[in-house]
C-alpha cells in the first residue's frame, strides 16, 4: 500500500513539511470523527466499543494484508443502520406527537394524507378523520373524494371507511358524495370510468346496502287515507317515513294493498330528494330550448306550478344550513337569469324548519283554496314548533278533496305535458289572502279601546327615515326579468310571500332561494368557493377587515348544480342600465350625500370588499370580469360571481384581460379619488391582506393542488398552474417590497386598456353595460 502524504502547515516560524502517516492511524482517526458526529445525540457512546473491536482486530492485519480494506466497512454499515433506525424512530415519535396534539386539524390531516407515501401514516389519518367535527371534514369533501377517485389504492383504502360511515349516518352526505363522485369520475376515459373505484362507491351509496342506520318510524294505518281509491292528494301519507313520501314513479299502490310496494332499484331514503332535484334540473334543460326570456319565464312558472302539486315532501334545498322540509314554491316569483346560451333560473322556496328532515314528520299539505277554512276549523296547531300537526284520515280526506291526485301516475314528476297545464291564479289567491289578513288586523285594532298618542316629532322622524332608506325600484325589462326581482329588498319579499302563503302563519315558516344551473360545469366554482372560504377564515384570524362573500355551490354532475343566491344584490350592468347613472351618483342616490352616516358606511363597505376581491382576482387570476359578473348589494359591498375562468383558463383561451384585477375609474371615484383617504385605505388593506394570506399559503395551495390530480378542468391546463399560484404569494419579498408590489398592481390595473376594451366588447356582443 502506498504511504499517505499529508501537508501539515505549521505556524509562522515553521515550514511546511511532508510526513508519512501510518494508514491504520489515519483510518482510526477518520472513524473516530465520523462516529462522534453521527452518534453524538445517542444516549450511549458506541465509539469505545468500536475502538476496542478495532484494537482486537489489529493483530490480524499483519497476517492478512487485505484485512485493512474490510475493517472500515462492517462498523460503518452497522453504525449507519443504527443511526438510520434511530432517526426513523425519532421521526415517527415526533410525527405521532403531532398527530395527537391539539394543533392537528383536518387541514393538516388532508395535507399528510395527500403527501405521505407511508401506508401506516395514511391508515392512521384515515382513522383520525372520525375525530374531527363533521362540518370541518365536509369542507374538504371534494378533496377527499378526488383523492379517492384519482390516487393510489392505499389512499382510497384509508378514506373509504370514513366515507361509508358518514353515508350510513346522513342522507345529505350520501347525496353530496354521490353527486361529486359522478362529477369527478367523468374526467376518466369512458372505458375505465365504468369500472373505476369512484363509480363503484357511487353505486354502493345509491344502493340499499347503506340504509341500516336509518331508523324510520313504524308505519301506522291511521296515517293513511280510509280508501286508497279516493281521488285525494295522497302526499299526506308521507308523515312517518321516507318510503311513504316518495316523489317518483317507483312507489305503486293498489286497491287490494294500500301499503307501498318498494321497487328495489334504489333506496327509498334517497329517492324523494333525487327526484326533486332531477325535476328542477330538467326544467332548466327545457328552458334552454326556448328563444326569448319572456317565453322562458312563462314556461318556468307553468313547470313550477305543476311541481307544487307534489309538495310538501321529504325534500330540502342542499344549499341551506338548517334542517327543513320544502312545502311550497311560489311559482309566479321565479325568474330566468341573464345568460346568452343557457337558462339559469332563481326560485324562492317556502320551507318549514324541523329537527331532522330525515325523521321528522312531513308537514300536511294545505290547499290554497281552503286556507281560511283550515284556519277557522283549527286543523293546524300554529303554536307548535314542529310545524303543521298530523291530521286524522277524515280531516285529510276533506282537506285534500280540492286538489287533484298525482300519486298514482307512473311518471309523477314528468312535466312534458306542461304545455296543457292551466296555471293557477296565484295572484288572485294572494290578493284575497291579503284582504283576509287586513280584515284580521282591522278587527284586532278595533278591539283595542285605549287611545294611542304619537308625537309630531316622531311622525316627522319616521317619515324622514322612510324617505332616506327607501331604495329605488327597477322598472320591468322584458330582456332582463330578473332585475326587478333581485332589486326588491329581501325582507319585503319575505313579508309579501308570507302573507299570501297558506303556510305563512306557522312559526317555523322560512323563505329560501336557490339558483338552478344546467349546462355549466360548477366544479371550478366549487374550487373557487373553497379558496374564498379559506382566505376569509385567514383574514378573520389575522384581524384584517377585508370583506368577501363566498356563496355555496352544490355540484350535482359535470354539467349541472345549484348555487346559493346573493341576497339584496344586483349586477353593475343592471345598475347602469336601470338608473342611467354613474356608480358614484347611484351611491349618492341610494345612500344619501357624502357626509351622511349611511353613505360613509356604504363607502367603507365598498372599499373593504373591493380590496378583498382585488386580492382574490390577483391570486386566482379571475377573468371574464365584465359588469354582469360583479354585484353591488344594498350595503355598498361589491361581490364577484361566476368563477368559470380562473388560474390557467380565460375566455376562448386568449388571455385578453392582462390586468391583475378590475379597478375602473368609477371604482376610484366612489373611494374619493386618487388622493382620498379611502383610496389609501384600499391599498393598505390590500397590503395587509397579502401579508396575512402568505402566512397561510400552504392551506390555500393544498386545496388547489389536490384537485389538480387527474382533473381535466380548464383551470389546470398547463404544467405551471400550482407554481404560478405559489409565486403570486411572493414569499421571498419583504414587507417594504410587498408595498411596492401593491402600488404597482393598483396602478397597472387602474390604467389597463384591456379592461376598457373587454367591457366594450361585452357591450357590443352581449349588451352588457
Amino acid at each position: 500500500m502506498l504511504p499517505i502524504l499529508s501537508p501539515l502547515c505549521m505556524s509562522s516560524r515553521t515550514a511546511c513539511v511532508s510526513t508519512v502517516i501510518d494508514p491504520d492511524v489515519a483510518l482510526k482517526a477518520c472513524q473516530e470523527v465520523l462516529l462522534k458526529v453521527r452518534l453524538q445525540n445517542q444516549d450511549q457512546d458506541p465509539l469505545e466499543n468500536h475502538l476496542d473491536q478495532t484494537a482486537d482486530q489489529g493483530s490480524d492485519q499483519d497476517s492478512n494484508p487485505d484485512s485493512n480494506l474490510d475493517l472500515p466497512v462492517t462498523p460503518w454499515l452497522i453504525a449507519e443502520e443504527e443511526e438510520e433506525e434511530h432517526v426513523s424512530q425519532s421521526k415517527q415519535s415526533w410525527l405521532l406527537r403531532l398527530f395527537e396534539s391539539k394543533l392537528f386539524d383536518v387541514s393538516m390531516a388532508i395535507s399528510y394524507l395527500y403527501k405521505s407515501k407511508e401506508p401506516g401514516v395514511q391508515a392512521y389519518i384515515g382513522n383520525r378523520l372520525f375525530s374531527f367535527p363533521d362540518a370541518d371534514s365536509d369542507f374538504y369533501l371534494p378533496q377527499l373524494l378526488s383523492m379517492y377517485v384519482h390516487m393510489d389504492t392505499e389512499v382510497g383504502d384509508a378514506i373509504r371507511p370514513y366515507l361509508l360511515h358518514r353515508c350510513r349516518g346522513s342522507i345529505t352526505f350520501s347525496l353530496l358524495s354521490a353527486w361529486l363522485l359522478g362529477a369527478y369520475s367523468s374526467d376518466m376515459h369512458i372505458s375505465t370510468q365504468r369500472h373505476s373505484r369512484g363509480t363503484k362507491l357511487r353505486r354502493l351509496i345509491l344502493s340499499d346496502e347503506l340504509k341500516s342506520v336509518f331508523l324510520c318510524p313504524v308505519l301506522r294505518d291511521d296515517i293513511f287515507l280510509a280508501s286508497p281509491s279516493r281521488r285525494t292528494h295522497q302526499r299526506s301519507k308521507s308523515d312517518a317515513c321516507t318510503a311513504t313520501s316518495v316523489l317518483g314513479a317507483a312507489l305503486r299502490r293498489t286497491g287490494s294493498n294500500p301499503r307501498v310496494e318498494h321497487m328495489h332499484e334504489e333506496p327509498e331514503r334517497l329517492r324523494p330528494q333525487r327526484e326533486f332535484v332531477k325535476s328542477l334540473l330538467c326544467i332548466g334543460k327545457r328552458l334552454a330550448t326556448l328563444p326569448t326570456k319572456e317565453q322562458k319565464t312563462q314556461r318556468l312558472i307553468s313547470e313550477l306550478s305543476l311541481l307544487n302539486h307534489k309538495l310538501p315532501g321529504r325534500v330540502w334545498l342542499p344549499t341551506a344550513d338548517h334542517q327543513h322540509h320544502v312545502v311550497r314554491v311560489p311559482h309566479s316569483q321565479a325568474v330566468v337569469l341573464n345568460s346568452k346560451d343557457k337558462a339559469p333560473y332563481i326560485i324562492y322556496v317556502e320551507v318549514l324548519e324541523c329537527e331532522s328532515f330525515e325523521t321528522s314528520p312531513v308537514p300536511v299539505r294545505i290547499p290554497e283554496t281552503r286556507i281560511r277554512t283550515a284556519r277557522s276549523a283549527e286543523n293546524l296547531d300554529s303554536g307548535s314548533g314542529g310545524g303543521a300537526s298530523v291530521m286524522t284520515s277524515e280531516q285529510r280526506a276533506g282537506s285534500f278533496s280540492t286538489v287533484p291526485n298525482y300519486d298514482n301516475d307512473d311518471e309523477a314528476w314528468a312535466t312534458d305535458d306542461i304545455g296543457q297545464l292551466q296555471v293557477e291564479g296565484e295572484g288572485q289567491t294572494s290578493s284575497s289572502d291579503n284582504i283576509s289578513q287586513f280584515s284580521v288586523d282591522s278587527i284586532t285594532s278595533l278591539e283595542s279601546k285605549e287611545p294611542v298618542f304619537i308625537a309630531a316629532g316622531d311622525i316627522r322622524r319616521r317619515l324622514s327615515e322612510n324617505l332616506a332608506h327607501t331604495p329605488t325600484t327597477f322598472r320591468r325589462d322584458p330582456e332582463d326579468p330578473s332585475a326587478v326581482a333581485l332589486k326588491e329588498p329581501w325582507q319585503e319579499k319575505v313579508r309579501r310571500i308570507r302573507e299570501g302563503s297558506p303556510y305563512g302563519h306557522l312559526p317555523n315558516w322560512r323563505l329560501l332561494s336557490v339558483i338552478v344551473k344546467c349546462g355549466d360545469d360548477l366544479r371550478q366554482e366549487l374550487l373557487a368557493y373553497q379558496v374564498l372560504r379559506q382566505l376569509q377564515w385567514i383574514w378573520q384570524q389575522e384581524r384584517v377587515p377585508l370583506w368577501i362573500k363566498p356563496y355555496k355551490i352544490v355540484v350535482m354532475s359535470s354539467d349541472s348544480g345549484m348555487i346559493e343566491p346573493v341576497l339584496n344584490a344586483v349586477s353593475l350592468h343592471q345598475v347602469r342600465k336601470q338608473s342611467q347613472l354613474s356608480l358614484l351618483d347611484y351611491f349618492l342616490q341610494e345612500h344619501g350625500s357624502f357626509t351622511t352616516e349611511e353613505f360613509l358606511s356604504a363607502q367603507r363597505n365598498f372599499v373593504q370588499s373591493c380590496a378583498g376581491y382585488s386580492l382574490i382576482c390577483y391570486l386566482l387570476q379571475v377573468k371574464d370580469r365584465h359588469n354582469g359578473n360583479i354585484l353591488l348589494d344594498s350595503e355598498g359591498h361589491i361581490i364577484h360571481i361566476d368563477f368559470g375562468f380562473i388560474l390557467s383558463s380565460s375566455p376562448r383561451n386568449l388571455g385578453f384581460e392582462t390586468s391583475a384585477f378590475k379597478l375602473t375609474t368609477e371604482f376610484v371615484d366612489v373611494m374619493g379619488g386618487l388622493d382620498g383617504d379611502m383610496f389609501l385605505y384600499y391599498k393598505m388593506l390590500m397590503l395587509q391582506g397579502l401579508i396575512a394570506a402568505r402566512k397561510h399559503m400552504e392551506k390555500v395551495l393544498q386545496i388547489v393542488e389536490i384537485m389538480q390530480q387527474g382533473s381535466h378542468l380548464p383551470c389546470f391546463h398547463g404544467s405551471s398552474t400550482i407554481r404560478g399560484l405559489k409565486e403570486r404569494f411572493h414569499m421571498s419579498l419583504t414587507e417594504e417590497q410587498l408595498q411596492g408590489l401593491v402600488e404597482q398592481l393598483v396602478d397597472g390595473s387602474m390604467r389597463s386598456i384591456t379592461t376598457k376594451l373587454y367591457d366594450s366588447f361585452q357591450y357590443v356582443t352581449n349588451g352588457i353595460m
